[in-house]
């Protein structure tokens, strides 16, 4: 299912706002039957990816969307109301973002998520390297960014300690996975271990830098983090009704495009008839030539391939593959019925997964200088659909388990597959369960609240799941090395 982590505007009768052809009939219109593959290919590429340079993610991206770009501009733009802005070197998707997700984060080389310091080396990186000019040593990119660093409470950049050098030299890889710089000479793993006795030269390109930070807003005049997201008006949308039902068309697409299911329940309510409309599917599976599945509790865009999607579910690794066994049994044990059934708890709604969000990042906005002074004052809080202002949709409840149950369901699991799993991993449960939750929560199986978990309905998908443990069988000598060589005899196979 898509994670990521998708042309025109029917209202709920699927008719277009201001009349006409369906938004179904106009998507990819200028595109023939024999190209509407390599289109759609083009289309799941941008929303992908949505920076594209001339080498990221790989040389063949960029020709690709340069390929139908005028025909992407167009449907993106009127199904979705993301931007998209092409130059020579680069292709810019800028989206609209309707909720705050911490699902989808910068990673490293590794994989391994970014954490605040990496964000804030990030940002000052490229700060940097605006006042810079064509090349910039790393060594001297490191003391411009620590002169920044130092000013900001609680981080601070020391190149004398090897943490600090590994998270900054994180933030410029990332740059330069991108082509925002080159590396001309040197190494900036060498320089990471040793800045003494090694250095990196960086050939800036400009150009891709502008490209990768291109705010919709002026930052220094926002109140709250809510303040980044889009209310139409972003993109210069007018108002009106009809436009109104535009928008509400494009966020309800959004909403199941960038999510892995787009629960009817958790909707607004001006949300559901477009979620429910017939355009809808016919619009995304046109756009995207991924196919919507539609059940009694939500709508959900389908990704077998993998390739939109941003997280692959069921999938390799520890913490899928105990995330899918766990799933398991929380889904048998949600079927309970008589005294051993389970509670059954409201989840947290949208509204109050923002509200709860935004105030853990608007805890740290500054609270004096600049911002302060530039920022108009708010007419009303921007908590105000989390208070119980509004219409709400009828309460729907689901299966509760406790954190007691998970922690021994997980120690079942790793007694039966622990061979199979990481060994940090394995003699760490408590982290394990952790991370199992993360993922199951982040695709939309379970909604994390005090005490445990609730079991969702697209949880269901996966119940009855079976696995077994590969076992090493004893090969010739000349065998061995293709045998260690493949990491399927590590893991459980569902």
């Amino acid at each position: 299912m898509s994670a990521e982590r998708s042309t025109s505007d029917p209202d709920r009768g699927g008719r277009r706002a201001g009349g006409g052809r369906r938004a179904s009939e106009r998507v990819a219109e200028n595109v023939s039957p024999l190209e509407l593959a390599d289109y759609q290919k083009a289309v799941r590429l941008v929303l992908r990816h949505p920076l594209i340079t001339a080498e990221y993610p790989d040389r063949a991206a960029l020709p690709t969307v340069r390929r139908w770009s005028e025909q992407l501009r167009s449907d993106l733009m009127e199904v979705l109301g993301y931007r998209l802005v092409t130059t020579a070197d680069t292709a810019r998707l800028l989206r609209a973002q309707d909720h705050l997700d911490a699902t989808r984060p910068a990673v490293t080389r590794a994989g391994r998520p970014f954490d605040r310091r990496r964000y804030a080396y990030l940002v000052l990186t490229l700060a940097a390297l605006g006042r810079h000019g064509a090349q910039v040593a790393l060594g001297e990119l490191a003391d411009a960014v620590a002169a920044d660093a130092v000013r900001i409470d609680g981080l601070g950049l020391d190149t004398a300690r090897k943490s600090d050098r590994d998270a900054f030299v994180d933030a410029v890889t990332w740059l330069t996975e991108r082509g925002a710089l080159a590396l001309a000479d040197g190494s900036a793993t060498a320089w990471a271990g040793d800045p003494d006795r090694a250095e990196a030269l960086y050939d800036i390109d400009r150009e891709i830098l502008t490209a990768v930070y291109q705010p919709t807003r002026v930052l220094q005049h926002l109140t709250s983090v809510t303040g980044l997201l889009d209310s139409g008006s972003a993109l210069g949308l007018a108002t009106g009704r009809h436009t109104q039902r535009r928008d509400q068309a494009r966020r309800a697409r959004r909403l199941v495009l960038e999510n892995p299911v787009a629960y009817y329940a958790d909707a607004e309510p001006d949300l559901l008839g477009q979620l429910r409309a017939p355009s809808l599917p016919e619009d995304l599976e046109r756009l995207t030539g991924l196919a919507v599945e539609r059940r009694a509790e939500g709508v959900a865009l389908v990704d077998t391939s993998g390739r939109l999607s941003d997280i692959r579910f069921p999938g390799g690794g520890t913490v899928a593959q105990a995330a899918l066994l766990l799933g398991a049994r929380i889904s048998e044990a949600a079927r309970r019925t008589g005294r051993h059934a389970p509670d059954l708890l409201p989840a947290p709604t949208a509204a109050e997964r923002l509200a709860a969000r935004a105030r853990r990042i608007d805890a740290v906005l500054p609270a004096r200088g600049l911002l302060a002074e530039l920022s108009a004052p708010e007419e009303e809080t921007p908590y105000a659909a989390a208070d119980g202002q509004g219409d709400e949709p009828q309460e729907t409840r689901h299966p509760f388990v406790t954190d007691s149950w998970l922690r021994g369901r997980l120690k079942e699991i790793i007694g039966e597959y622990g061979k199979g799993f990481a060994a940090d991993l394995r003699e760490d449960p408590d982290r394990l369960l952790t991370q199992v939750l993360d993922l199951l929560a982040a695709l939309s199986l379970v909604a994390r609240v005090d005490g445990g978990v609730l079991a969702l309905p697209l949880l269901a998908r996966y119940r009855g799941v079976t696995a077994r443990v590969k076992s090493r069988v004893p090969a010739p000598r000349s065998a061995r090395t293709a045998l260690f060589a493949d990491d399927t005899v590590k893991d459980p196979t569902p």
